[in-house]
């Protein structure tokens, strides 16, 4: 279930962002690449590209190139994937295409806000009603509390 086009544009706040950073990965942006994931918010290649294949620097011609399927396996395509999700700033505008494409209300509160992002975050935008394990979910919401004060 994807979200609806009527509604306000879907904004995740920079709190937000940084909660689901610090679930993820502790936000340790030296992180770098490990099996299917990279990153600080530890992305996979089909993330990214759901969330439209930004480029670090915005770059029209390598975005132009990511779109052509024929290129996959080149190394270029992989090293914008790469260099677009170690970045914090460009991981973060790909968690912010990524939800603009799939927000939702995972938990059945009747709002669609950061709790659902992490779901959608950790499940992806088809299964994002499942149990967050404990340490991700406790870190996020320790998180949350702490910064939403300030």
């Amino acid at each position: 279930q994807q979200a609806s086009t009527g509604e306000q544009p879907i904004t995740v706040s920079r709190l937000c962002l940084g909660c689901i950073c610090e679930a993820a990965s502790g936000c340790n942006v030296t992180i770098g690449c490990d099996e299917s994931v990279c990153g600080p918010f530890r992305i996979t290649w089909g993330y990214w590209a759901d969330a439209g294949k930004p480029a670090l620097n915005d770059n029209a011609n390598e975005n132009e190139m990511c779109k052509d399927s024929r290129i996959i396996e080149t190394p270029v395509f992989h090293s914008a994937y790469a260099q677009c999700v170690n970045d914090p700033y460009c991981a973060a505008r790909t968690v912010q295409g990524y939800m603009a494409k799939f927000a939702q209300d995972c938990n059945g509160d009747g709002n669609v806000n950061c709790d659902d992002f992490l779901r959608i975050h950790r499940f992806g935008g088809y299964g994002c009603t499942g149990r967050l394990n404990s340490k991700y979910e406790n870190t996020y919401k320790l998180c949350m509390q702490t910064f939403s004060k300030e």
